[in-house]
């Protein structure tokens, strides 16, 4: 029969989900969620200082967004992922284009060469993967998600600790942090380390079947250094708490792990793991994350750290207490 993605919805009215960050960005509401228990506590981001312990490891995804999306002639290409040579791209109007066939994007020609059934297609830039990219800055917008309506948020959708340029979105649940909180968290003998992953389809396509097993996950590519492969090793063999800085760095740490037996290990590559509840995390022992869409595999990741029923009634009560949803919404500790 498989899961039902219906058991992941839940409804949410539109004056919940947030058009721009808090400032200063750590003065979010942040929600802590014991997942043994689904016991609830409201607190604002900047408090994570009292909440975490010398010792303790947070995880950063450090990709940065480029401006992905180009849009020309009354067409959009949606750049997913660059290589050199080709890139992978979602097209609007998608119908008008057959494999074989170009499209002009700002005086270059792009040749269709592939066309899959879930509407990625596989174009020829005639570029290297960093000229593309220069094209991509010069012409290109940051694709701010579409429930982000009527204001300017480009400068917003970035973290402050992003570094290599990569993804098609942002990894948000790090829009809480500022300079200022890091140094404090380190200053406090919290440990800090860097992952990446670059934000594809694999993040924020939404889940088109009936089951969660039916559900393809697009694959992302990830890097994880030998030296903070052994540091978090470290950690857990002491017996420190891994947090895990959104569902992107969950998704690096186990998904490098459990293909090598439950440990990390210096990686780079592509990751297309799709969490789901019944799966044993190997690495993370707690996440920081947003509120996420509905019917989601956002959603399902972290009920299966803390539990579908604990997840449904936590975001209940956020919008009980007024929390603020998705991109540029409020957090959630789970612990």
């Amino acid at each position: 029969m498989g899961t039902n993605i219906g058991l992941f919805n839940y409804a949410l009215p539109e004056r919940f989900i947030a058009q721009r960050s808090v400032e200063p960005r750590d003065h979010s509401k942040l929600m802590v969620v014991d997942r043994a228990t689904g016991e609830l506590d409201h607190r604002h981001f900047y408090e994570l200082v009292d909440l975490l312990k010398a010792g303790d490891v947070l995880v950063f995804n450090t990709s940065k967004v480029f401006k992905a999306r180009l849009i020309d002639g009354g067409i959009e290409m949606f750049i997913l992922k660059i290589i050199d040579n080709r890139a992978e791209v979602l097209l609007k109007p998608g119908k008008k284009f057959k494999s074989g066939s170009s499209v002009a994007m700002f005086g270059r020609a792009f040749k269709l060469e592939h066309k899959f059934a879930d509407g990625v297609v596989i174009v020829g830039t005639g570029m290297s993967a960093v000229n593309m990219h220069k094209f991509c800055a010069e012409h290109g917008q940051i694709p701010t998600p579409p429930y982000v309506k009527g204001t300017k948020v480009e400068k917003e959708y970035q973290n402050v600790y992003a570094q290599q340029v990569g993804s098609v979105a942002a990894p948000t649940a790090g829009f809480h942090f500022t300079v200022e909180l890091l140094e404090k968290l380190k200053a406090k003998g919290v440990q800090v380390e860097y992952v990446v992953l670059h934000v594809g389809l694999g993040t924020f396509r939404p889940v088109q079947v009936d089951t969660l097993e039916a559900h393809t996950m697009h694959s992302e590519w990830v890097s994880v250094p030998a030296d903070v492969a052994t540091r978090i090793n470290d950690a857990k063999r002491e017996g420190r708490r891994v947090i895990a800085i959104g569902t992107t760095t969950t998704r690096v740490l186990e998904g490098v792990a459990s293909a090598h037996d439950g440990k990390l290990v210096a990686y780079e590559g592509d990751v297309n793991m799709f969490i789901t509840p019944g799966y044993e995390f190997k690495i993370i022992d707690g996440l920081i994350t947003n509120f996420h869409l509905p019917k989601s595999t956002l959603l399902v990741l972290v009920s299966a750290l803390a539990g579908r029923e604990h997840i449904l009634a936590a975001y209940e009560a956020a919008k009980e207490n007024g929390y603020r949803f998705f991109s540029f919404g409020d957090a959630m500790f789970i612990i």
